[in-house]
C-alpha cells in the first residue's frame, strides 16, 4: 500500500492512487472491524445489557463513510484532471501496478482455502480480490498509455475503481442502518415464524411479534403467545424455543406467555 502511494506520487497516477486508496480503506475497515469484536467481547453490565456488540455496527458505518469518501475524491479529481491534462510516468506505473498485482494474487492464494471454512476470512478474501481487479485496472490503463499516448486512460481506471466502491459501499451502508434501525434480519420471514409459532400445540394466538439484529450472527426474537385454555405453559414454552433454534437459527428470544382470558381484557380496553 505504501509503495503504491509513493508510486502513485511519483508518477502522477491517479489510478495508482485510487488504488491505494482503496487497498488503504480496506485496511481501515479491517482494523476497525477487529477492534469492534474485541470491544464486543468484553462482559455486559447494568448499563449495556447487550455489552458493546453494537460497535461492530457502528465500525460498519464509519467505514462507508470512509469508503464514499475516498470514491467522491477520486471522481472529483478525475473530473479535474480532465480539464487539466497530467503527464504520467508510464514505466513506473506499470512496475507499481504488478507488484501490487503480484502481492495481491499472492494473498488470494494464501486465503484460497481457508475462506471456504470462515465466514471471516471469506469477507477479507473479497477485499483482496477487489484489491486484485484494481491493481488490473492500473495494469491495463498502463499499457493502454503505452501502446497509444492516451493519458487519459489513467483517469478512466480511477473512476473504474471509484465506481467499483460505491455500490459494495451502499450495500454494507444499508446492511448497517438497517441495524440500527432494528429491521427484521434477512433470510427472517416474519410471517413463516409466526405460522410455525401458530402451529405449536397449545398456542391459540400471537402478537407483537418483532424479530431483529444485535450484531452480524445475532438475531433476536420476541413475541406474546397466547395459551389455549389448559396448555402447560413449560411445555409450550419449550416448544416455541425448540422451534426458532431449530427452524430458524435463531438462539436468543423472548417469550411473554398470556392467557386467553388476559388477551381478551387487553383487546376489550383498546376497543
Amino acid at each position: 500500500m505504501v509503495v503504491q502511494i509513493v508510486g502513485g506520487i511519483a508518477a502522477n497516477s491517479l489510478a495508482l492512487l485510487a488504488d491505494s486508496g482503496h487497498m488503504f480503506t480496506d485496511v481501515v475497515g479491517i482494523g476497525l472491524a477487529l477492534g469492534a469484536i474485541w470491544l464486543a467481547g468484553r462482559p455486559a453490565n447494568d448499563a449495556r445489557t447487550f455489552g458493546l456488540y453494537r460497535l461492530e455496527i457502528l465500525a460498519a458505518v464509519a467505514n462507508a463513510a470512509l469508503l464514499f469518501a475516498v470514491a467522491g475524491l477520486i471522481l472529483y479529481e478525475s473530473w479535474r484532471r480532465l480539464s487539466e491534462p497530467q503527464t504520467v510516468e508510464t514505466g513506473l506505473m506499470l512496475a507499481v501496478a504488478f507488484a501490487g498485482l503480484l502481492a495481491n494474487a499472492v494473498s488470494l492464494a494464501l486465503l484460497r482455502d481457508a475462506q471456504r471454512e470462515s465466514l471471516n476470512l471469506r469477507g477479507a478474501y473479497m477485499e483482496v480480490l477487489s484489491d486484485l481487479l484494481g491493481s488490473v485496472a492500473v495494469l491495463v490503463a498502463a499499457i493502454v498509455i503505452i501502446a497509444t499516448g492516451l493519458h487519459e486512460a489513467d483517469l478512466v481506471a480511477s473512476a473504474l475503481i471509484a465506481a467499483f466502491i460505491i455500490p459494495r459501499t451502499w450495500g454494507l451502508l444499508r446492511e448497517a442502518v438497517d441495524v440500527l434501525l432494528e429491521a427484521t434480519p434477512r433470510g427472517v420471514d416474519l410471517k413463516e415464524v409466526r405460522t410455525h409459532i401458530l402451529g405449536l400445540p397449545g398456542v391459540h394466538d400471537v402478537h407483537d411479534l418483532h424479530a431483529w439484529t444485535v450484531t452480524s450472527g445475532l438475531n433476536v426474537v420476541s413475541a406474546h403467545v397466547v395459551l389455549k385454555d389448559g396448555a402447560d405453559g413449560s411445555a409450550v414454552l419449550d416448544c416455541l424455543n425448540e422451534c426458532l433454534s431449530g427452524d430458524f437459527d435463531i438462539e436468543h428470544s423472548t417469550f411473554q406467555l398470556e392467557s386467553s382470558d388476559r388477551r381478551r381484557l387487553e383487546q376489550a380496553s383498546h376497543a
